[in-house]
């Protein structure tokens, strides 16, 4: 199928931006649900196709694909949903030097416009054609109510799932850490601030021995041992410091910290827990909010050998630090293709995504579609 690009990129520019507006926040589930729907009246009405809606916990997901079989041999997986900005007038775009700017440009609405176009126009050159597109509305808090739900609860399988929420246009990963997110709670006996001897200061308390679990990871793991290796070692990020004390001479009886800890294999969520509780000590109530083992994800070498051929450069299989929603697939033994196009400053408010890369990654996705199902 020959691509004119400018055409292409202009589709896809556009799309992008339409979806940048709508802000698609975790405290904003109309404006979620509104998002669905126009990605919904972008893609219905191809012949073959049938669009399933499912909902768990008030998340909603779509589930496009042929009719028969329901498990397509491709699967297109991605998120609809981005992060809060401080700012809620910051939900829109700009272009400058050829890339997009604006919340989720990156992560990932730019992403979600390729698959919504290629989707779309794949199935409607190859009805009844084996590819399936899933768009999730939870992927920032976890995933648990979007591809986890949809395939533990569902049954949702495919036989190779593309999911473009990781790596880069020529880096396609291969790991993934596992995380713990993690809340820790510390009591302690409240007293004027100007009699601290009277109390028990929870918060100081706390912050003691979160110092305490940081400097463990600094010593046993420090940055500079692992320059150029993908920052392949655990990790503890204070993220979260919390009071319900709200007077400045009023010593808190309570308080709350939440830590985002990443680690590789041969790490487990077992083993890294059972090591915090003992640093953090008995006097600490630990409380996970999140959980994922690290994972394997298994990319097709047609993928890569396409990368490359389309790229013109050679293409890296890395490791990743963060998490995506691929292990969910890799625990139902599903392989996952985990690239995307060029982007940068995720969750920032800057956050940008580079159009050529998008029609680039474009082209490497239908190619693979194309041949992985002898359509050429």
């Amino acid at each position: 199928m020959t691509i004119d690009r400018n055409e292409l990129a202009s589709r896809l520019t556009a799309l992008t931006r339409d979806l940048i507006l709508i802000p698609t926040t975790d405290s904003r589930p109309a404006e979620r649900e509104r998002c669905l729907e126009f990605i919904q009246n972008h893609i219905e009405g191809l012949e073959e196709v049938s669009i399933q809606s499912y909902e768990s916990n008030g998340y909603r997901s779509l589930v496009a694909g042929p009719q028969s079989p329901s498990s397509p041999d491709i699967l297109m997986c991605g998120h609809i949903d981005v992060i809060e900005h401080p700012d809620p007038d910051s939900y829109h775009s700009t272009i400058r030097d050829g890339r997009i700017y604006g919340p989720g440009a990156g992560d990932m609405k730019g992403a979600d416009a390729v698959m919504l176009e290629l989707f779309r126009t794949l199935h409607a050159k190859h009805p009844g054609l084996s590819l399936g597109l899933a768009l999730t509305s939870d992927e920032e808090r976890g995933g648990a109510d979007g591809v986890r739900f949809l395939i533990e609860e569902v049954g949702l399988r495919a036989g190779i799932v593309i999911v473009p929420d990781g790596g880069s246009l020529n880096e396609i990963t291969i790991e993934e850490k596992g995380v713990l997110h993690l809340r820790v709670r510390r009591h302690g006996h409240s007293a004027h601030g100007a009699r601290p001897w009277l109390g028990t200061n929870a918060l100081q308390l706390l912050l003691e021995r979160v110092t305490a679990l940081q400097s463990y990871f600094s010593v046993n793991w420090p940055i500079e041992t692992d320059a150029g290796q993908g920052h392949w070692y655990p990790t503890c990020s204070l993220t979260i410091v919390e009071t319900p004390n709200h007077s400045p001479n009023r010593i808190p009886s309570e308080a709350a910290a939440t830590l985002d800890i990443r680690f590789p294999p041969p790490h487990t969520f077992g083993s890294m827990l059972d090591d915090i509780a003992k640093i953090l000590g008995p006097d600490c109530h630990l409380e996970p909010l999140m959980t994922a083992q690290p994972c394997h994800l298994d990319p097709d070498p047609l993928f890569c050998e396409i990368t490359e051929s389309i790229t013109g450069s050679p293409a890296r299989l890395i490791r990743a630090a963060g998490a995506s929603d691929s292990r969910f697939f890799r625990q139902a033994g599903i392989p996952v293709n985990l690239s995307r196009p060029l982007v940068g400053n995720l969750h920032g408010e800057d956050e940008w995504l580079d159009i050529e890369s998008m029609v680039t990654y474009y082209q490497i996705c239908q190619a693979y579609i194309e041949q992985k199902l002898s359509l050429t």
